[in-house]
């Protein structure tokens, strides 16, 4: 496996902490904004407990994002938006910031990082973001997403009414422990998506500049590169992802540990809807998670250089934190 510098293209130091808060940052909103109906949909699609009966047409997430639009209306697409958004902040700085701290800790002693050592980063980097910020994230997001009412009547009530609301709903009536709700299932979905996210993307990244002879590569080809990596992560969890949605969907019941309520919902979904339930919302969940991916790389690597372009330009060329 090949070894890169901890360095990163043409020798240059890491990105300092408020670089990844300004650039994960700004490339999150972005693309929360972009595939957030997507997650939607894909949400929907894993909480749906109907097994299809045979010769039944299957219920696809077309058919699925069109029912929410009828019945909802366009902006019940965006369910849960507002607690993604007070959350893609930190968890994109979270995300960039200790990719690159982990690098460096298992860089060998001429500052280079192999493949291997990436994957690990990347693994690290997942489960940091997972604990921080992301299980108490989707706990609200995700019900605020199971709630089938229309935005667009006002005597339609839910029992959530925005990400605030679910926040103070949930601790009050399930207690903190709630918002940490399927946190290990989180944790391997988050880390092994970034693991092979950012040792895939890396790999592309760094065939392309040592085949075109640049470090800067042009926004189409980090797109590219970021989609195909992007795409890649989903595939591989799944049914984790599955589990964890309905999981978090609803309250504890008493006497009954997180362990023995993953094999209760793993076993319900094979014996009642069969092998499949498990890929629930796979298709939505590519369709998001990979564009996502390529806009978050895109933005990120834009906004990176812009950042960087001008602390160069500080006296001294000093790189700051």
């Amino acid at each position: 496996m090949s070894a890169k510098s901890v360095q990163g293209p043409g020798g240059k130091q890491p990105a300092s902490a408020a670089t990844n808060l300004i650039a994960g940052g700004g490339a999150g909103m972005m693309e929360a904004l972009a595939c957030h109906p997507l997650d939607t949909i894909k949400v929907r699609m894993q909480l749906s407990r109907r097994a299809r009966a045979p010769g039944a047409p299957k219920r696809g997430f077309i058919k699925t994002g069109a029912e929410i639009v009828k019945r909802e209306t366009p902006l019940g697409l965006y369910k849960g938006l507002g607690a993604v958004l007070t959350g893609i902040v930190p968890k994109m700085a979270i995300r960039f910031t200790s990719y690159e701290w982990y690098k460096q800790l298992l860089a060998d002693k001429d500052g280079k990082v192999s493949s291997q050592s990436t994957f690990l980063a990347g693994l690290a980097a997942g489960v940091t973001e997972a604990v921080a910020v992301v299980t108490p994230m989707e706990v609200v997001k995700i019900r605020l997403q199971a709630q089938h009412h229309s935005m667009a009547d006002p005597l339609d009530i839910p029992k959530y009414r925005n990400a605030a609301h679910a926040l103070y709903t949930v601790v009050r009536e399930e207690g903190f422990g709630a918002l940490y709700r399927g946190v290990s299932l989180t944790a391997l979905r988050q880390g092994s998506n970034q693991a092979v996210n950012f040792t895939a993307y890396s790999q592309f990244r760094d065939m392309l500049q040592r085949y075109q002879g640049k470090t800067d590569l042009p926004s189409y080809q980090t797109m590219f590169i970021g989609l195909i990596s992007g795409a890649m992560g989903p595939l591989s969890n799944a049914p984790i992802d599955t589990i964890k949605t309905r999981l978090q969907k609803t309250p504890a019941e008493p006497g009954q540990s997180a362990v023995q309520r993953i094999v209760n919902i793993s076993r319900d979904m094979w014996k009642q809807e069969g092998s499949r339930s498990f890929y629930k919302g796979i298709t939505p969940r590519i369709m998001r998670v990979a564009p996502g991916q390529a806009v978050t790389f895109t933005v990120y690597e834009f906004l990176k250089g812009v950042l960087e372009k001008g602390r160069d330009m500080l006296p001294g060329g000093q790189y700051e934190e």
